[in-house]
């Protein structure tokens, strides 16, 4: 199955990513890399590029709606770890719902969640 975020990226194209300075990469090892970030205050930071009208954030790769990524996921920032895309943990997500909306998108549906990968083998067939 592929992830349904990786044909979205609503939310990297919708909401300001904005969180404490020390999740950068110059505080923690495994921090957000500094070129995708910006400094909005003494104790915050924001993702560049989603500041911007309109916002798209500098580590989104691809195509909003279609084949997309992010460049910097195993790094992204905590408001990115914690927003959930519906369904995903069986829970609807209003968040991912506004952002999908805003482009355009479907809602996600438990549906989304339960398609076997692309490269299994077929069930078995009853006898």
């Amino acid at each position: 199955m592929n992830h349904p975020c990786l044909t979205c990226g609503a939310c990297c194209a919708f909401y300001r990513v904005s969180f404490h300075w020390s999740e950068g990469a110059d505080v923690q090892s495994d921090g957000v890399p500094l070129e995708h970030l910006r400094d909005r205050s003494a104790i915050l930071r924001d993702m560049r590029g989603t500041t911007d009208q309109p916002p798209r954030c500098s580590a989104l790769a691809g195509i909003v709606g279609g084949a997309c990524r992010c460049t910097i996921y195993q790094q992204r920032p905590s408001p990115c770890r914690d927003l959930q895309a519906s369904y995903e943990n069986g829970l609807p997500s209003p968040g991912c719902d506004r952002a999908r909306a805003a482009h355009g998108l479907p809602p996600l549906t438990p549906e989304d969640w339960q398609h076997p990968p692309q490269d299994a083998p077929p069930p078995p067939q009853a006898a």
